[in-house]
């Protein structure tokens, strides 16, 4: 190992991808598994060394179009995000792709296959595809760091955005990274055509029709840069089509690694036909091999399928969840080592509250209020009080997407639901909240909000909430009258009075009314006492 090697997380090997590409601003709101990407470059040297912007963006739309207008100056950026972020940011990502860049763009969405801690496992390439943009997708910690450079570099070629692609497992393991070279950042200049970016329908038809005329471009990319490879076999019975971190999967099912079949490593998207013809040409039969969803298995069966295509939507591999060696070894036909399920060799342990934690008093607080209640309804969020769900609390009905709380509290409470209560942390309010709470005080719903305001971004680990030192005043900006709003303290000496706030929100206030209850997470607060 040399000195230059570094033992990194695929995150934190895009975070030093992009740093030696010399990005000058880093735009995130923190969502396993992409969090760690941030945190990476906030920790960096380079920081102190030069103007670097690396801080959390209210959400994933806000963070892409920052990104853009970055990109617009000239500079180099990259914008981070988990899967269903993508979905915030869509908006913004899909136009950028007929706006197009100046400076280098990377959007890197970080897929979570078998949901480890999403609410599904959607696939970011089929975004890439929709948009008309190339799709980088890293089979390791090395390829993560490299085409992070190279993604910035083709985003300035191309004056498109590229999409990074990671999933869970290479996001979440180590491995050796050899950086390269440093580059200096760009100086800052604008666009020479800035009429471009001011996509009145006149304009965009011309982008748009711009964009689908350079896709032989895109494809040219993935041909010639060599990121996808076709090596030969001499067993040709069997074809084998692996994407990404699948390739690792395919040679672990063989002895010292070398599989004996014909194996088109796909990493670039679009991908070549040329490619996918000489993989179909040299075999009999065709393994697709990719983690998510069948995006390539469908392309190559066509609407009426392919009898020699085999893959996710044939059954030789499970239509659900991240791919393993197994599931792959299983596919090939290949010897299966028995193992025993998880759950006979370790405990079960279910996620819960952390002792101390201020939502436990919250929900106490509320369980109380609306007990004897059965036609109470609660309509929770994304965060770490979605974790009422479970026992002992089974305090809350619904968690969909950041923002839902609100808003579906507020379309219940319309349909004649009473009581319909919200509940959404302090970090989520600021992400997609205040909007669905404008619904409401616009027409003054019948309904209760009640923030839990703990000063962070608690359950990716820690970060900076937007509406630190500011809630109250959001809410009241809002359109809140002060009368309608309390702040409450989740303590257990304080349990009678915040039970009494509650109540009085819930059942004895016209319209609505909005309860915060705030109290430092206990695991800031233990970093904070040290």
């Amino acid at each position: 190992m040399s000195f230059d090697t570094r033992l990194l997380l695929g995150d934190e090997a895009v975070a030093q991808g992009a740093l030696d590409a010399g990005i000058s601003g880093c735009y995130a709101y923190p969502g396993t598994p992409s969090t760690e990407i941030m945190e990476f470059i906030q920790r960096c040297p380079e920081r102190r060394e030069r103007p670097l912007h690396a801080q959390w963006s209210v959400n994933e739309k806000t963070a892409m179009e920052a990104g853009l207008g970055m990109s617009y100056a000239g500079r180099r950026a990259l914008v981070c995000m988990k899967h269903v972020g993508l979905n915030v940011a869509a908006d913004a990502f899909v136009n950028a792709a007929v706006t197009g860049t100046h400076g280098g763009l990377v959007v890197v969405a970080a897929d979570d296959p078998s949901m480890h801690s999403s609410q599904n496992e959607q696939d970011s390439r089929f975004y890439a595809k929709f948009a008309l943009l190339p799709c980088l997708e890293p089979g390791n910690q090395q390829e993560a760091y490299e085409m992070t450079v190279y993604g910035l570099a083709l985003s300035e070629k191309l004056r498109l955005p590229v999409l990074l692609r990671l999933t869970t497992r290479l996001a979440h393991s180590r491995a050796d990274v050899r950086p390269g070279p440093r580059r200096a950042p760009n100086e800052l200049s604008m666009p020479d055509n800035e009429r471009r970016f001011v996509l009145l329908p006149a304009i965009a038809r011309r982008n748009y029709a711009a964009l689908v005329a350079r896709q032989p471009e895109l494809l040219q990319a993935a041909l010639a840069d060599g990121f996808n490879a076709f090596r030969p076999g001499p067993n040709r019975a069997l074809g084998i089509l692996a994407a990404g971190p699948a390739v690792n999967y395919l040679h672990e099912s063989f002895p010292r690694g070398i599989c004996p079949h014909p194996v088109l490593k796909i990493s670039q998207y679009p991908v070549p036909p040329e490619l996918l013809r000489q993989l179909l040409d040299s075999c009999d039969q065709l393994l697709v091999l990719e983690d998510g969803m069948p995006l390539l298995e469908e392309f190559l069966n066509g609407p009426l399928g392919d009898p020699r295509i085999r893959g996710r939507l044939s059954g030789q591999l499970p239509r659900t969840g991240e791919l393993t060696p197994d599931t792959v070894a299983a596919a090939l036909g290949r010897p299966v080592r028995p193992s025993r399920p998880a759950s006979e060799l370790v405990m079960a342990r279910p996620p819960r509250l952390c002792d101390g934690c201020p939502h436990i008093e919250s929900y106490k607080a509320l369980q109380e209020v609306l007990a004897g209640t059965p036609a109470a309804r609660v309509f929770a969020d994304i965060g770490c009080y979605t974790l009422g769900a479970l026992p002992p609390f089974e305090a809350i009905h619904s968690c969909v997407d950041m923002g839902a709380s609100i808003s579906m509290a507020k379309g219940a409470a319309d349909a004649g639901l009473h009581p319909a209560v919200a509940v959404i942390g302090d970090s989520t309010f600021t992400h997609s909240g205040m909007t669905s709470l404008l619904d409401a005080v616009c027409e003054n719903t019948r309904m209760t909000v009640f923030i839990l305001d703990n000063g962070t971004t608690g359950m990716t680990g820690g970060q900076e909430s937007a509406a630190a030192g500011r809630l109250d005043s959001l809410v009241a900006g809002l359109g809140v009258p002060a009368a309608k709003i309390q702040v409450i303290t989740p303590l257990p000496q304080q349990h009678a009075a915040n039970v009494a706030a509650l109540r009085q929100a819930i059942f004895n206030t016209d319209g609505l009314a909005v309860v915060i209850a705030r109290r430092e997470c206990i695991q800031t607060a233990k970093i904070h006492k040290k």
